[in-house]
This record gives C-alpha cells, sequence and structure tokens, in this order.
C-alpha cells in the first residue's frame, strides 16, 4: 500500500474540539454562551468525558472559551480579541528573539516598514484628537527623563499611532513587534543622543502625517527636510 495515499486518522478529542470550534467560529454558539456539562458532551459525541476534556483544554487555548468553577461555574464562549491575538504574537516573536532566530536588524526593518505605512494611513484617517494624542508622546528634551519614562513616551507613540491608522490587522500584526522590540532596547540605558533622535523622528513623523493633508507631498517633504514642519507640529 502507498503511504502517499493515506490520510492520518484525527484523533477523538480533535475532533470533537474540530466541531465545536465550527459551532463557535459560525456563530451557532455566541459569545456569553455556557456550553453542556462534560457529561452531556461526552453523550452527545459518542466519546469519553477525558476525550471531551483533552477537546475543551484545546479551545481554551484558543481563547474560543473560557472556564469558571463553582455552582455557577462551566465552559463559556469567549472569542478572541484583538488583544489576546496580539499578545499571544507577542509571546512568540519574543521567543524568537530571545533565541537568536530574528536580530536587531530585522526587527527594526521590520519596524520602518510597518510604521511607514501605518503614518501614511493615520495621515488619511486621523482626528484632530488623534493629533493631539501623538503630539503629548512627544516630550520637549527626552534626555532629562529616566530611562523608563523615555520608554513610555516611545512606546505610546507607536501605540496611538497604530490606533490612528484605523487597520486593525494592522495593528495585531505590528503591536507584537514594537513591543518586543521596545523590551530588547529598554535593556540598555538610552544615551541622550539616542533618546533625542529618537523623539525627533516622532516629531518629524508627526508634521509628515499633518502636512500630507495640507501640502502636495513634494513640498511636505521640503518642509520636513528643512526643518519647518517640525516646528509647526
Amino acid at each position: 500500500m502507498s503511504t502517499a495515499s493515506v490520510t492520518r486518522v484525527r484523533k477523538a478529542y480533535e475532533q470533537v474540539y474540530d466541531q465545536l470550534r465550527e459551532l463557535i467560529v459560525r456563530g451557532e454558539l455566541t459569545r456569553g454562551e455556557r456550553l453542556p456539562g462534560e457529561l452531556a458532551l461526552a453523550r452527545e459525541f459518542g466519546v469519553s468525558r477525558g476525550t471531551v476534556r483533552e477537546a475543551l483544554r484545546a479551545l481554551a487555548g484558543q481563547n474560543l472559551i473560557r472556564t469558571a468553577k463553582g455552582a455557577s461555574g462551566g465552559s463559556f464562549v469567549t472569542l478572541p480579541t484583538v488583544d489576546h491575538i496580539s499578545a499571544f504574537l507577542q509571546a512568540n516573536i519574543s521567543l524568537l528573539s530571545e533565541s537568536n532566530d530574528v536580530t536587531l536588524t530585522e526587527f527594526l526593518e521590520t519596524r520602518e516598514l510597518l510604521e511607514v505605512f501605518a503614518a501614511r494611513q493615520c495621515a488619511t484617517r486621523r482626528s484632530d484628537a488623534d493629533l493631539q494624542r501623538l503630539r503629548e508622546t512627544i516630550v520637549a528634551d527626552p534626555a532629562t527623563l529616566p530611562t523608563e519614562e523615555q520608554f513610555v513616551y516611545n512606546k505610546e507613540f507607536h501605540s496611538v499611532l497604530l490606533d490612528s491608522a484605523g487597520n486593525t490587522l494592522l495593528r495585531i500584526a505590528a503591536q507584537p513587534i514594537f513591543s518586543v522590540l521596545q523590551t530588547n532596547l529598554s535593556r540598555e540605558a538610552m544615551s541622550p543622543r539616542f533618546a533625542r533622535r529618537i523623539n525627533e523622528e516622532h516629531r518629524a513623523i508627526l508634521a509628515a502625517i499633518v502636512l500630507s493633508l495640507i501640502y502636495p507631498p513634494k513640498q511636505a517633504a521640503a518642509d520636513l527636510e528643512d526643518g519647518s514642519a517640525i516646528d509647526e507640529a
């Protein structure tokens, strides 16, 4: 018999997991709905309670259900949120960073790619409130602040920029990369020169966002080059 034609038989708990997951994703089991107990599910699927328990563990691992104990406890549908997915990605990207499978240079290159796109989207979608939030993340002289506080302002700038871009998938993809990079950089004291350079880069990004809706791109670029836009922002 040729092994190329053989399809692996899925384990019983995987089949139960697949069916419950499908019901949740299709919306037949809604957020907050309580699932039947283990015994009832075992009877319905024709499997053991241990098999059901394994399936529920797999669902919980994907943030598709939460389990509560007590008289009013049980398993409840809880679809993953943007923050859940972002945190999951961040944990795994952090592992890649710590194992040196991803270099600092690769992080910086990816951040630049994502940040430029986020700034472009922010320029066309931002509100006055978004601009004000961005301004509040830029201090007069970051070198006068403790290192930890410098990184708080730096992280907040990127978070506001991603929020203002108005693209949920972009935020899910970019936030973990920015956070891991921030953690790696914060392990070492930031020199005053480097802190000021980052701050000026943020001011330039803010100026470009403001000017993109007022001037043609070439004029905006020229103003950024001579520094006048930074003063206006």
